[in-house]
């Protein structure tokens, strides 16, 4: 079955991997990698393995999508659900030998969903000092007819330090205003843009509800299962990190964190046990240095879901009638 004209889902044949194999960093068991080496790599292998050969001291943020607690396959890798103490042991583990690689002033992000998020609580709470629990809004998959539809994930927000960096002028939100009020015909926290619409710059909140789960017809979709959106990865980066600083993400999947890091100025350290998956990464890398676009994100605003101004709509009607 021929796929959808509209459907740009990122695809490897056998030429892209033979192409983009020789760029993966290989590392040897027991190598001790200096900090020169680990910018910008992708590196197939066990994080739990590596863990121990990358620097100390040497990441600003560090990312963390792991597996969810539940049953999952993620290329030739299956993971187990398991009791949620196991969990949090589980967790434990890895996450407190990944300490000594980060810098005093590090942030860290680790993503979960309800069956996850009290593990990570408690284990964070360990490690680092919890600074909040982002939750958005994942409007993807069907509802359930015996129970409610699991919409949501989390994101936890933690510091090695009190002293840490955050830039909250850098993730503002631009919303539309649906009911204007104007006092003395003056615009009341809110501006009107030439094209003719009304929008609000918001500061951003630990509710997000303007994030898309990569789908079909969005240019960095791949066939990675459980795959974070650059615009997701964008607004942490700008958050919690300058550019040139070195983002390590651990479980990798296809590259979303390498994608967005290099869009943005900022190194990054990709560790995925999936090979294909960092072939991914690497494809990706590569059309990343052909446009530097983030959809959602353009000229230093990010757009709420779905919103575009009349001008942006005219052109795409345009385009979808002269096709």
């Amino acid at each position: 079955m021929e796929p959808s004209p509209r459907n740009q889902t990122i695809r490897l044949c056998d030429e892209d991997r033979e192409r983009l194999r020789p760029h993966l960093m290989r590392v040897e068991p027991g190598e001790s990698l200096p900090m020169e080496s680990i910018q910008d790599a992708v590196i197939p292998g066990d994080f739990f393995a590596l863990v121990e050969q990358l620097p100390a001291a040497c990441v600003d943020l560090l990312f963390v999508d792991p597996p969810y607690n539940l049953n999952k396959q993620f290329g030739d890798q299956t993971f187990r659900q398991m009791s949620l103490t196991d969990y949090a042991e589980w967790l434990d583990d890895w996450l407190g030998r990944a300490r000594r690689l980060l810098k005093p002033d590090a942030s860290i992000y680790i993503c979960g969903d309800w069956r996850s998020s009290s593990a990570i609580h408690m284990v964070c709470e360990k490690h680092f000092i919890v600074q909040n629990r982002i939750t958005f809004e994942r409007e993807k998959g069907r509802g359930a007819r015996n129970g409610w539809k699991n919409s949501s994930e989390d994101i936890w927000f933690c510091t090695m330090s009190r002293n840490y960096y955050f830039d909250a002028e850098a993730v503002k939100l631009k919303r539309r205003v649906i009911a204007p009020y104007r006092l003395n015909g003056v615009p009341r926290d809110w501006q009107a843009a030439p094209d003719g619409s009304n929008y609000r710059m918001t500061y951003p909140s630990n509710l997000w509800t303007d994030i898309t789960v990569p789908f079909w017809s969005m240019p960095e979709n791949t066939p990675h299962p459980n795959q974070k959106s650059e615009k997701l990865m964008a607004k942490l980066l700008l958050a919690s990190s300058r550019p040139g600083d070195l983002v390590l993400d651990p479980f990798a999947g296809a590259g979303t964190t390498g994608a967005a890091a290099f869009k943005l100025g900022r190194r990054f350290t990709l560790v995925e046990i999936e090979e294909e998956y960092c072939l991914y990464a690497l494809r990706r890398l590569e059309m990343a240095r052909e446009s530097g676009r983030i959809q959602g994100y353009s000229e230093g605003v990010f757009w709420e879901r779905n919103a575009f101004s009349r001008a942006t709509g005219q052109a795409r009607a345009k385009n979808m009638r002269s096709a």
